[in-house]
């Protein structure tokens, strides 16, 4: 298979089996979630469980207190670097929004390529470092599965061949923009079937945890 082939068949039969994978997965697990359905809540309802289920979903964007910060900085600091830089990269680099508005209509701005760039950056030290910790702290070693290994690495490969393809480096266009494609089909055949799945249901969860609390009259 020639360059140009390879080109071809990633962005064609590869994309449509990724996509066909992922959006199975995606509602497969929804109905996993409908499927276990919810205890009846029985006791008396102390406060309004819609307004404390949004505040949740936004104030748990922040640590909880100082105390987070002392014990966890290292993790505070790579994890967010890792998950803003990220959203930089597949939502604010022009090409990844020209992409987004031809399937679905929807345009926003985006940040100049150095910017781009420098978060992209940002993301691959944040995600070697959140590795790097993974490995040296014994606990987090020993509640390490290879799952979480495995979703570190399908998580850096777009990243690192985006960056290569968009420099140039390493391969040829063709064959680094391919590379590029492949990870990310390969990214989303995985997400639905691992934890990756919690970009979906983070906000679903946290809205849920803040509603019963809310409804209880007890802070989330």
């Amino acid at each position: 298979m020639n360059e140009v082939n390879f080109l071809l068949w990633v962005r064609g039969i590869g994309f449509d089996i990724a996509l066909a994978i992922f959006v199975f997965g995606i509602m497969l697990r929804f109905m996993e979630i409908l499927w276990l359905g919810r205890k009846p809540e029985l006791a008396a309802v102390r406060g309004n469980g819609v307004a404390s289920g949004m505040r949740t979903v936004f104030s748990r964007f922040l640590p909880a207190d100082s105390n987070t910060l002392k014990r966890s900085l290292f993790m505070v600091v790579a994890g967010y670097g890792f998950h803003i830089g990220l959203f930089v990269v597949i939502f604010l680099f022009a090409p990844h929004a020209e992409l987004i508005e031809s399937v679905t209509g929807l345009s926003w701005p985006t940040l100049p390529s150095p910017i781009v760039d420098f978060f992209t950056v940002l993301t691959m030290l944040a995600l070697m470092a959140l590795l790097w910790r993974r490995l040296t702290h014994p606990v987090l070693r020993f509640l390490s599965t290879g799952e979480d290994y495995l979703m570190l690495l399908l998580t850096f490969l777009p990243v690192l061949t985006g960056y290569m393809a968009f420099h140039h480096l390493f391969l040829s266009y063709g064959w680094m923009l391919g590379l590029h494609i492949l990870s990310v089909e390969l990214l989303l055949i995985v997400i639905p079937f691992t934890k990756l799945i919690h970009m979906f249901t983070l906000f679903m969860a946290r809205w849920y945890s803040g509603f019963m609390a809310g409804q209880k009259g007890v802070q989330s």
